[in-house]
């Protein structure tokens, strides 16, 4: 099975603008573009054939080449990065399981995306996959931080007893009592914003509308689920390690102090 991964980055974030070429410091205090961060993730991966920067802004490519990454030049009506992983197939490249590490991960560890290329691997009827890891209690702060000041962090997930996944959210699902959050956190799982699809999938995915759940949730996943196209969600183990995206200008320290420890 011919996997490749694909990392979209797009510059024009709303949240975010120019986001990929945030600059983010690790312990030596070496400063590099986030883009960068993610790739070099996403080359620790063993078993892969091929890893592309899927972007349509000229500065992204260019900074891209120059840490000597491949870049996909997808079209710039691409609305989130499932459709820049669709639009990468049909700009040539060619696959049997594509996975989508997204830009904004770089504290991606490499047993998340093992973990998903087995779970395609032995289930092939399975459409598309993605990993959840149990919160751990910094991360589950985070999560309650970010919500408290108003602000859109990472995304929670919930799934049926077989992994199906039920809903994502970018609030803090299930609701937890203020009163029982410090012993019941761990029944949160932290969507990791990484998938990986067949590439029937893709297709399909390209050729439908946004729902009104992921435009209210502004999820691209959520469009699987609203068509009835099912989402395996397979939970991973941290193994020490604290995941945490870059969704905002506020996470750029906390990438870094989380760096800083590695």
């Amino acid at each position: 099975m011919k996997t490749v991964i694909v990392i979209p980055a797009r510059y024009a974030s709303s949240r975010y603008p120019g986001k990929p070429l945030a600059m983010l410091r690790d312990a030596s205090g070496m400063a590099k573009p986030l883009v960068q961060r993610s790739w070099e993730a996403a080359m620790a991966v063993p078993g892969v054939a091929e890893v592309h920067v899927a972007t349509d802004d000229d500065r992204i490519r260019d900074v891209a080449l120059g840490f000597g990454a491949s870049v996909v030049m997808t079209s710039s009506a691409c609305e989130n990065g499932t459709m820049r992983c669709a639009d990468a197939l049909n700009k040539g490249i060619s696959a049997d399981l594509v996975i989508n590490l997204q830009g904004d991960a770089p504290l991606t560890p490499p047993w998340f995306v093992e973990t998903i290329i087995a779970h395609m691997q032995a289930n092939p009827d399975t459409p598309v996959a993605t990993p959840v890891v149990r919160c751990d209690h910094e991360t589950f702060a985070h999560f309650i931080a970010d919500r408290q000041s108003g602000r859109v962090g990472g995304t929670t997930a919930t799934f049926a007893a077989d992994g199906r996944a039920l809903y994502f959210s970018k609030e803090v699902i299930p609701y937890i009592d203020p009163a029982k959050r410090n012993t019941e956190w761990h029944c949160v799982f932290h969507h990791v914003g990484l998938y990986g699809y067949r590439p029937d999938a893709l297709s399909r995915y390209a050729g439908l509308k946004a729902g009104p759940l992921e435009t209210l949730e502004g999820l691209e996943q959520l469009r699987f689920l609203e068509n009835g196209i099912p989402i395996a969600c397979v939970e991973v183990e941290a193994r020490g390690a604290v995941f945490w995206e870059l969704n905002n200008p506020e996470d750029v320290a906390r990438i870094e102090s989380i760096l800083a420890r590695s």
